[in-house]
């Protein structure tokens, strides 16, 4: 008679959850010192995808609530986003702007999609949601992303 030992082994995938919610916003921008037509004022309609990521769901089975999403940072992308003029801070048509107390944001650097996904994703952690990443297009076929 042979013993046959047998051994169970529990293997635990890692998981992580993902969810993500997207907002339109309408904005204008030119890009300073660019050598192609972005050196011009135009607009876009853009969307900014906000992803959020956890290895565990809270008590209610969910990464984050999107009623959350909404509220934080997409009232954030609502009010400071939306309708603006975002500018290169050492752009001189921000001198004009204050004085015609017309609404603009100076951002450092030129107001690219990068630095506009980095500025979303920067101001995401503010509200303490698990961000993962943002994606921003400023068209249907062109986006730039920020992760962790």
């Amino acid at each position: 008679m042979s013993l046959v030992t047998c051994y169970v082994l529990r293997v635990t995938a890692f998981n992580m959850y993902t969810v993500s919610k997207t907002f339109t916003f309408s904005y204008g921008h030119r890009l300073l010192h660019d050598a192609g037509r972005c050196r011009h004022l135009h607009g876009h309609t853009g969307r900014a995808t906000i992803v959020l990521a956890r290895d565990a769901l809270d008590a209610n089975g969910m990464v984050c609530h999107f009623d959350r999403l909404k509220e934080t940072i997409g009232t954030w992308i609502h009010d400071t986003l939306d309708h603006a003029l975002l500018l290169n801070a050492e752009d001189p048509l921000t001198l004009l702007l204050r004085d015609a107390n017309e609404r603009f944001l100076p951002m450092e650097g030129n107001p690219t999609a990068e630095r506009i996904a980095e500025l979303i994703f920067d101001q995401a952690r503010t509200f303490n949601l698990p961000i993962h990443a943002v994606e921003v297009w400023e068209s249907e076929t062109s986006k730039a992303t920020v992760t962790t």
